[in-house]
């Protein structure tokens, strides 16, 4: 039997044979991290070693006798004791001796020193740590104090503390045995440990580092005080960037002794120097992001000891965090966090590729930030405002609602109407959330709040000129000719204005909000509960220019242009027909073609599911787009839409006119053209960051190619399934891309395995929770929110993704489990709508409205109840859809 392992042959063979400890540590070389040259002593050599001293009636007494109430007691401690001492006595099996002794040798036994340490199986798991339960010996020099060793560490697992912690964590003693890592010492210049969150605080955006001069022990075992550096980890930056630092007094440090093993020595004037350069610091900073990515796929924060020879980072140990602090707001501390994917979904539905997510992640909670901080509320630093769950992100409904009434006093009932998602409301007992001290303060929010709202609306224009002028600098520029440092360079420039941008983003989309609440206390006057029935008919067709809503226009103007263009007709109708290929096939004379050319030039940085940046854009595949030109070549017509829109807003202004005194007219048109301009501002905001998003795609494309090149991915596309932090590493010099096509082809697997998973609607805590659609009784009735007035009967047609939209025929119901803009193309073929999730500011809510389609979102599971070819009513007036063809799923 074979019970020497090398870090290859350990992360293959796995925890069961080479614990925590040896399977991070060959995970850690297998991914390409620098690690010291060594190998595992299996944990079937403990079992071999335990048979062969006859040593398990012992332990089997031993541990049937103890429990975590007598630990403490004099006869059990004795018993450990007398244990220990039997395995300290025993003797190792030949086998296992000739294993090491060989090993030992062809390393140069003369030339090297070796770390022995425990890796039980279990140890370093995401469920138990064992942190500094089990015994390593450092600076080992022979084989005779390595077979010592070997055995201290098996000796180990029977200290009061290692039972009391199995004891405790009701992890059985039969479960855990001993494999031990053997590696070689390495020169410390500098050591210590490094926290990919803060363990302290519960922030999960700060890196955390603890530094001393010479060996790491002084630092694990907490016996000085040592430096401690805090790194913003922000992925709009390159680099991890230092936010502050505390000198520790380091008045000792740990050094190797001549004779083997480790000694405490002075610091003497090194104890007031900072054990690390700030550049080395970041650089570690990174480093650490990458094992974070890496062994904990971006989402499982990781403790990594490290040490530093003067030149290069070494990596001796990496385990998951196992437990961090919540970070909440006080009044929810003993509430769980209640996660849930409305609204999200509207925009990131998808398991984002390894490149977007923590772009992704990133963006989105500075948007929140920024909301808070904007209309200056004190909220928690380090609130967790989203979280991916199997690869979706998922925002904290529980901070939302809270942090909204605390900040401006609004209470949550409602929440889920704007904003979509089958969460419950939270429950909040106020009954005047604008009393006293505290309401004061909140109703200066509620201005505050307003004030942007509006200064923002006036200076969207400006905004938006400079964040495009910003880009444009970026990208008139040839990436080809960038040097690696360049792109560390453009990318940090790039991270300024998407961080400005995401800063002011929520008070962009809430334009138009006041105006629907003053709208709707009018009109509720008049219509009670249909004054929302009647705000969504007032919507149809304004003049605003709603950019999402434009694609559909355009869309079908260049249908109707395409078929009168003979080229055009004959290009769409050619059996070979290739939408790559529009460009060559149709002449410079063609008028489709100008136009497309036109729509291209405007729109080509829009794609489906846009904010993932794995997606292509339609500049680079306009095969959706002209695939729905293509199949309502014959149909289209502006003209007709045109006219349904202002017959149906004649047709609400009439009633309107019945019940509304003449007086309050003039401010209804005021309050509506308000409104669709507030809906045209959110659209072309969501537009602007959709521009920003593709110039982040644009230049993972120049990178792919140029790490295609040099032989470290194999092919283009796999850039996307990378993170920022390993490229960056990459361009710096500071690693050779080793292993990186491993990581690739695991990111793969793992993300074809979640696309997989449905995604629950909430999840409380951490209990994912599918809600399902009810049916009212005979009326074979579904229950929505109602988002655009009217009602239309028609054959259900399901559509998963837009480019299943060729399925969808005109005058179908096109059912959908969320809508981004990239649907927009499919509103105009549909009779009616129904989405699974959204609210009445989602996306598909603006742009049904505008073009007058009945539509009902927010239909839990509708997707799995509602099947292909069935016959639906759609009455958007009451948010209801009735099951004309009783048969469903």
């Amino acid at each position: 039997m074979k019970y020497i392992l090398n870090w290859k042959e350990a992360f293959q063979a796995g925890v069961s044979m080479v614990g925590g400890k040896g399977w991070n540590l060959g995970r850690l070389d297998q991914y390409g991290f620098n690690v010291p040259q060594g190998e595992v002593l299996i944990a079937q050599a403990y079992d071999e070693y335990i048979k062969y001293n006859e040593l398990q009636k012992i332990i089997d007494n031993v541990a049937s006798a103890t429990t975590l109430d007598n630990l403490d007691e004099a006869d059990v401690k004795y018993r450990l004791e007398r244990l220990r001492e039997k395995i300290m006595g025993g003797s190792i099996p030949p086998a296992i001796i000739q294993q090491l002794s060989t090993y030992i040798n062809n390393c140069g036994k003369l030339k090297k020193s070796w770390a022995v340490r425990s890796s039980a199986v279990g140890e370093d798991s995401e469920k138990a740590s064992f942190a500094g339960i089990h015994d390593s010996f450092l600076n080992v020099c022979s084989l005779e104090d390595i077979l010592s060793a070997v055995k201290g560490c098996y000796a180990s697992l029977w200290s009061p503390r290692a039972v009391a912690y199995r004891k405790k964590m009701n992890i059985n003693d039969d479960d855990v045995k001993a494999a031990v890592v053997i590696m070689e010492m390495v020169e410390a210049k500098a050591a210590g440990v490094g926290f990919t969150c803060d363990i302290l605080s519960g922030r999960q955006d700060v890196i955390v580092i603890n530094a001393n001069f010479g060996l790491g022990e002084s630092v694990v075992s907490g016996t000085v005080e040592p430096d401690t550096y805090y790194l913003e980890a922000e992925a709009v930056n390159a680099s991890p960037h230092l936010i502050s630092r505390k000198i520790g007094h380091k008045q000792s440090m740990v050094i190797r002794s001549e004779n083997g093993g480790t000694q405490f020595i002075k610091s003497g004037e090194m104890s007031l120097q900072q054990t690390l350069q700030d550049k080395e610091i970041e650089k570690l900073g990174r480093l650490l992001l990458r094992v974070f990515d890496a062994l904990g796929n971006s989402d499982q924060h990781q403790d990594v000891e490290w040490v530093y020879d003067g030149e290069k980072f070494v990596l001796v140990q990496a385990r998951p965090i196992t437990t961090i602090p919540r970070k909440t707001f006080p009044a929810l501390q003993n509430k769980p966090d209640i996660w849930s994917n409305g609204n999200y979904r509207d925009a990131v539905p998808m398991v984002q590729s390894p490149l977007s997510r923590h772009l992704m992640k990133n963006i989105v909670d500075t948007m929140h930030q920024g909301f808070f901080t904007g209309v200056g509320y004190d909220f928690p630093h380090g609130l967790q405002f989203s979280k991916f769950f199997n690869g979706r992100l998922y925002c904290n409904i529980s901070v939302q609602q809270w942090g909204n009434y605390d900040a401006m006093g609004a209470l949550p009932q409602g929440f889920g109407v704007f904003w979509g998602g089958h969460q419950k409301d939270m429950e909040i007992e106020d009954t005047d959330p604008y009393g006293g001290a505290i309401g004061l303060k909140r109703k200066e929010c509620v201005v505050k709040n307003m004030d942007l709202v509006k200064q923002c609306e006036e200076n969207s224009a400006k905004t938006w000129s400079q964040i495009m002028a910003s880009v444009k600098s970026i990208t008139s520029e040839d990436f080809s000719k960038w040097t690696d440092q360049d792109f560390i360079s453009k990318y940090n420039e790039l991270g300024s204005v998407v961080k400005g941008m995401a800063k002011e983003f929520m008070f962009l989309s809430a334009a138009g909000s006041m105006p629907i609440m003053y709208l709707l206390n009018i009109l509720t006057e008049y219509f009670s509960d249909k004054a929302l029935m009647v705000i969504n008919a007032l919507m149809v067709g304004g003049t605003a220019d709603i950019t999402s809503a434009d694609h559909g226009y355009r869309l079908i103007e260049m249908a109707e242009i395409a078929g009168e263009d003979i080229d055009a007709v004959k290009y769409f109708n050619d059996a070979n027909f290739d939408p790559m290929k529009w460009e060559v096939k149709l002449p410079e004379s063609s008028p489709f073609k100008k136009a497309f050319h036109e729509f291209i030039q405007e729109y080509g940085h829009r794609a489906v599911y846009e904010m993932d940046i794995i997606n292509p854009r339609w500049r680079e595949d306009p095969s959706y787009l002209l695939g729905i030109i293509r199949s309502t070549i014959n149909t289209a017509d502006i003209g007709r839409l045109k006219k349904e829109q202002k017959e149906k807003l004649k047709q609400v202004w009439i009633e309107i006119k019945e019940k509304v005194p003449t007086s309050k007219h003039s401010e209804i048109r005021k309050l509506i053209k308000e409104c669709q301009d507030g809906a045209a501002v959110r659209e072309k905001n969501k537009s602007v960051l959709a521009l920003i998003m593709d110039v982040y795609r644009t230049i993972a494309i120049e990178l792919g190619h140029r790490f295609y090149e040099r032989a470290v991915i194999k092919e283009p596309d796999d850039v996307f399934f990378c993170t920022w932090a390993e490229l960056f590493s990459i361009l710096s010099d500071e690693w050779d891309g080793r292993g990186l096509q491993f990581i690739i082809a695991g990111r793969k697997e793992w993300k074809k395995k979640m696309e997989l998973i449905a995604p629950p609607d909430v999840i409380y805590g951490e209990t994912p929770k599918f809600t399902e659609p009810v049916i009212e009784g005979s009326s074979n009735c579904l229950t929505g929110i109602p988002v655009a007035a009217g009602k239309a009967s028609g054959l259900v047609r399901l559509i998963s993704n837009p480019n299943e939209g060729g399925r969808l025929q005109p005058g179908e119901v096109m059912v959908a489990p969320s809508t981004d803009p990239g649907w927009t193309p499919l509103f105009l073929k549909a009779g009616a709508v129904v989405v699974e999730t959204g609210g009445f500011l989602s996306h598909g809510a603006i742009v049904a409205r505008e073009y007058g389609i009945p539509a009902v979102v927010n239909i839990s599971g509708v997707m799995g109840t509602l099947k292909d070819g069935q016959k639906i009513l759609v009455d958007g007036d009451n948010g209801k859809v009735f099951l004309i063809d009783k048969d469903i799923n």
